[in-house]
């Protein structure tokens, strides 16, 4: 079996919980941001937004998130459930488009037992996936190693999904 090692995700994992003072997690504080650029928010609809993971798998790892913060999906409207999953096909799109993977996990985790993150607000994974996507570097320098910065991944995402409808 292959594994995906990431361990610099362990600042995530052991660092500050996910949820400011008002008891609204991360994802509903982007969303009501206006910060798109600072975020990482690469596209917004009516009811949910694409932003890159900041503790990302790989390259171009994104999250889709609907505004409201739910913890399933039977809480899910269904603007909210189709607006996702389109939302979802484009950046995949926009993914191939830019950055050509070899492949994608997509999925998202519901329940603390599942290995969800912030439980409180259910998000979609999209990870590109490369042949030999790891190296030694998170092995044993505890380091990620990505091609470019979020910053630079986020703005050709955003380029490439104005063309994809």
């Amino acid at each position: 079996m292959d594994s995906l090692h990431a361990p610099w995700r362990i600042r995530y994992i052991l660092g500050p919980k996910q949820n400011d003072a008002d008891g609204r997690s991360l994802f509903a504080a982007i969303g009501q941001s206006n910060d798109d650029v600072a975020n990482h928010v690469i596209a917004r609809g009516k009811v949910s937004y694409a932003v890159l993971n900041s503790y990302p798998y790989s390259a171009g790892h994104t999250l889709i998130c609907p505004y409201r913060q739910v913890a399933d999906l039977p809480e899910l409207t269904e603007a909210e459930t189709l607006e996702m999953q389109n939302l979802l096909c484009r950046v995949q799109a926009a993914i191939r488009q830019v950055m050509r993977p070899e492949g994608f996990n997509i999925g998202l985790n519901l329940g603390k037992v599942a290995g969800a993150g912030i439980v409180q607000h259910l998000h979609w994974h999209i990870v590109p996936r490369w042949t030999g996507d790891t190296n030694f570097m998170p092995i044993t320098g505890s380091t990620a190693v990505l091609p470019e910065a979020l910053n630079e991944t986020a703005a050709s995402l955003r380029a490439a999904l104005v063309e994809i409808h």
